[in-house]
């Protein structure tokens, strides 16, 4: 399977989150993100990545917007995979229970 990534830059606001959810569902339904032989073996889906290492500010909005994501990663069969995570929103993740939901492909030492 070709990977996914999706990448997350600049200010997250609650405005945003539908724009990049819908970015989202269009990565997942490219036709290049499918395996190449359906006829093949089954292989668990890759999950998506998504880059956050840009982002300005990490707050509650960008909260949200992960958690959304990570629903539509899920009703396509995969999980969302955070890169690049702040300790900032690895606070906010830790607080709100979703460390537990994405994967964090690197996590920070926390001070």
């Amino acid at each position: 399977m070709n990977p996914i990534v999706l990448t997350v830059t600049g200010r997250v606001t609650r405005d945003a989150v539908p724009a990049l959810c819908t970015e989202l569902e269009t990565l997942l339904n490219d036709p290049r993100s499918a395996a190449p032989d359906p006829a093949g073996p089954v292989a668990p889906a890759s999950p998506v990545e998504c880059d956050v290492g840009g982002v300005e500010r990490a707050d509650l909005a960008l909260v949200e917007a992960v958690a959304r994501l990570a629903l539509v990663a899920r009703r396509a069969g995969r999980q969302l995979r955070l890169r690049r995570v702040g300790p900032e929103l690895q606070g906010l993740l830790d607080v709100v229970g979703l460390a537990d939901v994405v994967a964090l492909e690197e996590r920070v030492p926390r001070p």
